[in-house]
C-alpha cells in the first residue's frame, strides 16, 4: 500500500492507521491520521490498545514503524487475534511521500 492509498482508506473510514513506534520516536513526526500506540503496550498491558481494538474491530488496521519490522510484528500479533491488518512499512516512506505529517 502506498501512503496515498492508506490515507484514502483512513479518510473513508475503512481503515485505521497506527504508529507502533515508542513515544520517544514520535518526536521526529508522525503520519497525520495515525493513532499513536506503541508495540510495547500491545505486547504488555494494552492500556492504550484495548479501547482502540474494541472500537475498530471491524476496520482494517494499517500499522507502521521506523523500518517496517515492528509494524510487521504487530500485524502478525493482531491478525492472529482475528483482526484485518496490513503492514504500512516505514515512517520514512510516509514522510517522503508528501502526505501530511504532524508532531505529536
Amino acid at each position: 500500500l502506498t501512503p496515498a492509498e492508506i490515507a484514502k482508506r483512513v479518510a473513508n473510514g475503512r481503515a485505521v492507521l497506527i504508529d507502533v513506534r515508542e513515544p520517544s520516536e514520535w518526536e521526529a513526526g508522525v503520519a497525520a491520521p495515525a493513532l499513536l500506540l506503541p508495540l510495547s503496550d500491545l505486547r504488555g498491558e494494552r492500556k492504550s490498545w484495548a479501547p482502540v481494538l474494541a472500537k475498530h474491530r471491524d476496520k482494517e488496521l494499517i500499522l507502521y514503524c521506523r523500518s517496517g519490522n515492528r509494524s510487521g510484528q504487530a500485524a502478525s500479533i493482531l491478525s492472529g487475534e482475528g483482526f484485518r491488518t496490513a503492514n504500512g512499512g516505514s515512517f520514512g516512506r510516509w514522510a517522503s511521500s508528501g502526505e501530511l505529517t504532524r508532531t505529536p
